[in-house]
């Protein structure tokens, strides 16, 4: 059996295990279990990891079975990779829109007064458009394509989420 370190590193946030269930999606008594040392399937650390925004591997202090050893360290190699993958997609996303953006402002610039409406609509609008398309179809796609992945705005709402649960009320730590 391997040793967690789930407990140790919930205590570490401050958080329950009712809070740590929340942040993650699993129930409770699947947080208590892992934290008696059952095991869980590898989509259940995953989401359990990445609430504590730790690797997989650094769940446990020693994992006793090489075979289940080698499957952590595969996923957490995949979770590395996809996210690589994503940030390059949503990177291409955006120099693709500057790119674009830099083309109509040198065309904006010969077409006199009708350049500024151009120029100010692409820039502003534009912006608004390249949010929306991200939001409604880029980031679908991608959470599907890459599921042990995270969006930047899921990444930074997930560092923030603790900072807004305790600044209001104290918890207790079980």
């Amino acid at each position: 059996m391997s040793t967690t370190r789930i407990g140790d590193l919930r205590h570490a946030r401050g958080w329950t295990q009712e809070r740590l269930a929340s942040e993650s999606g699993v129930g409770l008594r699947t947080v208590q279990r892992l934290e008696a040392g059952s095991e869980g399937s590898l989509e259940t650390l995953s989401l359990v990891a990445g609430a504590l925004r730790v690797s997989v591997g650094e769940l446990f202090a020693n994992i006793d079975d090489a075979e289940f050893g080698d499957r952590v360290e595969a996923l957490d190699s995949r979770a590395r990779e996809q996210q690589s993958a994503r940030d390059r997609t949503v990177t291409a996303w955006r120099w693709l829109y500057i790119g674009i953006g830099v083309v109509l402002t040198v065309f904006s610039f010969t077409m006199g007064p009708a350049g500024l409406v151009l120029f100010l609509a692409y820039w502003s609008g534009g912006l608004l458009i390249l949010i929306a398309l991200g939001r409604i179809i880029l980031e679908p796609r991608l959470d599907a394509r890459f599921p042990l992945s995270r969006s930047k705005r899921q990444l930074r709402d997930q560092r923030r989420a603790p900072l807004a649960k305790t600044t209001g009320d104290v918890e207790q730590v079980s």
